[in-house]
């Protein structure tokens, strides 16, 4: 006896799933990776945090020295703009203009590219930081922080 042949099933796209699924595990079954090191270790911190931290330091330092460095806006950048030459800045300052505080750049690749350490780095930082008020304030950088070049 002959069986009847299945019917030819439709051609039609599969319905989109309703809602993104959930993952409760990753696809060896050992469950979803946790973080790598707690958020209160240093390892948890990205280098852009540590750069920025190592900035703040400088600025605290220099503020206890210059009140006046509270009215200054001190910013972290990743790379300065273009401009022709061979140098690359690692940090800038602009004046106070109408609307707008002055303001000191400290660039964090340049640094980071001229530095091996986070010692090394963060004495640059602050040499950076100090130059840069010097320039804002029309003082020399060994006035600004007398341990300017000693370190």
């Amino acid at each position: 006896m002959d069986s009847p042949v299945p019917p030819r099933p439709s051609h039609r796209p599969p319905e989109p799933p309703a809602e993104p699924r959930v993952r409760r595990r990753d696809r060896h079954g050992r469950g979803m990776r946790g973080p790598v090191a707690p958020p209160q270790v240093p390892l948890s911190a990205s280098r852009a945090d540590t750069f920025r931290d190592l900035v703040l330091d400088s600025v605290e330092r220099l503020e206890r020295r210059w009140p006046q460095l509270a009215d200054v806006d001190f910013m972290v950048m990743e790379v300065p703009p273009p401009v022709s030459g061979e140098t690359v800045a690692l940090g800038g300052s602009a004046p106070a203009e109408k609307n707008e505080p002055a303001r000191v750049v400290v660039y964090r690749r340049p640094v980071e590219i001229r530095s091996k350490n986070r010692d090394e780095r963060a004495l640059l930082i602050h040499e950076v930081v100090v130059e840069q008020v010097a320039e804002l304030l029309g003082l020399s950088p060994e006035s600004v922080d007398p341990r300017y070049g000693q370190d």
